[in-house]
């Protein structure tokens, strides 16, 4: 997929009102530390199954919600002008297909579609390196479906993230991430040119980039990979 990308750095967003679907997740809860820290963000509303523990600041309100039903949060989307989703599996194949649809796609879908009809301008989704709605993968076919259906939104902005392994702190999911946190390093060196959008990355780094292009003004449909991911990370930092 091509990477429309189009910034000014120099004309940042003030005053911005956030709202987040997915910050209990390991990228969400890097994105929220990121923003706790942002002097341009207004007021961020956390929306989740369950409340995030340890934020205290004025400017941030969490509400739960039933993730599968857009009309126990609909209400709450007036006024933003982004919005950001890292909702999702954190381990597909632990789930049936039919499960993973339902979370990793139709919520996600149905969220977008609200925030849309709300008047959100900017939508942000983590989505994944690889994903094309025409690919013989159930996994990233999927992701491709939802990227595609998103466009179809018409949002000013989108900025789909699509990050390859994402490297965390720590092992979640057992045995294979354990082996892959600890590979993965030393091959992301070996990727270099055209695969270098497959490298991995920072769970950190990557919270730190969704957040700050958040604040950040822009238009148009933007493919973010590795080498974009950390141009916003050293640019934030």
């Amino acid at each position: 997929m091509r990477l429309i990308l189009r910034q000014d750095m120099s004309n940042t967003v003030r005053n911005m009102n956030i709202v987040m679907l997915g910050a209990t997740g390991a990228v969400g809860g890097e994105v929220v530390q990121a923003l706790c820290d942002e002097p341009r963000l207004a007021k961020l509303a956390l929306l989740g199954r369950r409340k995030v523990s340890g934020l205290a600041q004025e400017n941030i309100e969490q509400h739960r919600i039933d993730v599968m039903n857009p009309e126990s949060y609909a209400s709450r989307l007036d006024g933003y002008q982004c919005a950001i989703c890292t909702l999702g599996v954190g381990e597909p194949s632990r789930v049936s297909k039919e499960d993973f649809l339902r979370i990793d796609k139709q919520a996600v879908l149905d969220f977008a579609t609200a925030c849309r009809e709300a008047g959100v301008e900017h939508f942000q989704l983590l989505s994944s390196v690889g994903a094309d709605a025409r690919s013989r993968s159930f996994f990233l076919r999927s992701k491709g479906e939802l990227n595609e259906a998103l466009l179809a939104l018409n949002f000013k902005r989108l900025s789909i993230f699509q990050p390859s392994m994402i490297i965390t702190p720590d092992n979640r999911y057992g045995f294979t991430q354990a082996m892959t946190l600890a590979l993965w390093p030393t091959l992301s060196r070996l990727m270099v040119g055209l695969l270098s959008k497959y490298r991995g990355i920072d769970v950190d780094k990557l919270g730190c980039a969704m957040a700050y292009n958040s604040v950040n003004d822009g238009s148009g449909s933007e493919y973010l990979h590795w080498a974009d991911i950390m141009a916003l990370y050293s640019q934030r930092n």
